[in-house]
């Protein structure tokens, strides 16, 4: 029996003339947390849908806890939680009554959950779930989630428009209940400080394709930044191997390679006219930055 929550073998999704999802194979480990990142039309919302059973694959196939998601049966999808960055509620409901729904539709439901995690956050069960702010509303959505005990968590882009509080509220509900139950939570964000904080795996796609699944620090391990000194301004980018950007800053060539090992590429440097070469400390949010502005303009 496979220990993978997610499998998917050649996955493509094609709208028209444009492919969303290009040949994926994708395996992703029960449990923890892994976070999804890419340009925007990477392919991660048409991949959620997917998983989801919401649309199908043009061709290939993918498996979500073991089941086709193209034959979801009830009983999985109740073991399925998804949160989008709209924060989905009925409007017209006040927020003890959705409660109430909620435990009547899951069998599975955990009120211990539902109050550790509403706790971050200052709702009102009286309240109409309209008057909720986005980031009350948010807060609400990520409790009933996480009460509904999914075996799998889907978060896209959860904490968009969140101001700073309500974030640290909501990374911090996010962070204690992982660690209180045994879900594999999917997180797609575009923020590299959230990504850094709360992932065990990250996953990066460009143009439908995989382009990492490891984790963070071993993605970070990867890349190389350097600050060089070179006899010529004018230095010709294709010889340098690996390179992710190269940026002139003040007469000195700010380098981000990927997959360079430091001696050979401090003397590659060296024959390409470097007169000085020093290695820097690479960030998450710079190496990704510098890895997916090198995918997204490079032709897959």
């Amino acid at each position: 029996m496979s220990n993978n929550c997610i499998e998917t073998y050649q996955l493509t999704k094609q709208y028209g003339k444009k492919t969303a999802v290009n040949q994926l194979d994708l395996s992703i480990k029960t449990g923890g947390i892994h976070a999804f990142v890419g340009s925007n039309g990477a392919g991660k919302s048409s991949l959620f849908r997917i998983l989801l059973g919401v649309t199908s694959p043009t061709t290939g196939n993918a498996k979500v806890l073991g089941q086709d998601c193209q034959n979801l049966n009830t009983e999985l999808r109740g073991k399925v939680g998804y949160v989008n960055e709209e924060h989905t509620l009925p409007n017209w409901m006040v927020v003890e009554k959705v409660v109430a729904m909620q435990k009547h539709l899951y069998a599975n439901w955990n009120d211990t959950i539902y109050q550790r995690v509403i706790g971050y956050f200052d709702v009102d069960p009286k309240q109409k779930v309209s008057a909720l702010s986005r980031g009350e509303r948010a807060g609400f959505n990520l409790s009933m989630a996480l009460a509904q005990s999914p075996e799998l968590l889907i978060l896209d882009e959860p904490t968009l428009g969140l101001d700073v509080v309500a974030k640290q509220s909501f990374l911090e509900a996010l962070m204690f209940t992982e660690t209180e139950n045994e879900s594999t939570i999917i997180y797609c964000s575009h923020q590299m400080e959230e990504v850094e904080r709360v992932a065990d795996n990250l996953i990066i796609l460009e143009k439908g394709r995989l382009k990492n699944n490891s984790a963070p620090d071993e993605f970070v391990e990867r890349i190389t930044s350097w600050i060089v000194d070179f006899d010529s301004k004018q230095i010709e980018k294709k010889a340098i191997d690996g390179l992710l950007s190269m940026k002139l800053i003040d007469g000195q060539h700010h380098i981000i390679a990927v997959d360079q090992q430091a001696t050979a590429f401090r003397q590659q440097l060296q024959l390409l006219g470097a007169k000085d070469v020093h290695p820097i400390g690479v960030t998450l949010n710079s190496a990704v930055n510098a890895f997916l502005s090198k995918n997204h303009n490079v032709p897959a």
